[in-house]
């Protein structure tokens, strides 16, 4: 990690506490442990380093809405890392060429947690949402929460493959400066 186990704890402790400048930090030294591990997993299987991006958004996302979850009495950055190893097998097989390109190593045995309780986090998700213009709130709620894949959303909302992807992007992007802003709350 980037940053230690202590100080990572200690600011999202911090940040579950209130504290909009931690909740900032966490964010931001997350961010840069991410993209780095992100751009080493894809290049080593031979992917765009450009989807690394994505996975940063994805992941610093289900942070936001699953913060509820972590549990202050246990270590940070596990939870962290089991977060992002989800996150990037479900882009892996929302992407595939191959699944069979992964090295079985990086795959872990994560069992994801279905959480319907986890209603705060929905609502600020919605929130986060609603401040978004039509098409990239769309776009998002179809690619990233729907699961659909880009050609399915383009069909759906009319707009081309590469419209949807630069609205993903740009949402993705526009929401996590909303959280690490304190706005997202």
């Amino acid at each position: 990690m980037i940053a230690s186990e202590a100080e990572l704890r200690g600011l999202m402790r911090a940040s579950l506490d209130g504290d909009a400048a931690a909740y900032r930090a966490v964010l931001d030294r997350l961010s840069r442990h991410l993209r780095a591990y992100y751009r080493g997993k894809l290049a080593r299987i031979g992917r765009s380093q450009s989807e690394a991006e994505d996975l940063v958004q994805d992941t610093l996302m289900a942070i936001h809405t699953r913060r509820h979850t972590y549990d202050v009495n246990q270590p940070f950055t596990p939870w962290v890392q089991a977060i992002a190893r989800y996150k990037l097998i479900d882009h892996l097989r929302h992407t595939r060429p191959s699944m069979a390109d992964v090295p079985i190593e990086d795959a872990g045995d994560f069992a994801a947690q279905d959480d319907h309780a986890g209603t705060e986090s929905a609502h600020d998700l919605d929130r986060l949402l609603a401040k978004l213009p039509e098409k990239m709130r769309r776009a998002i709620r179809y690619v990233k929460l729907d699961g659909l894949s880009v050609a399915e959303a383009a069909s759906r909302t009319g707009m081309s493959e590469s419209a949807i992807k630069v609205s993903v992007h740009r949402g993705l992007k526009a929401m996590a400066s909303a959280i690490s802003l304190g706005r997202g709350r």
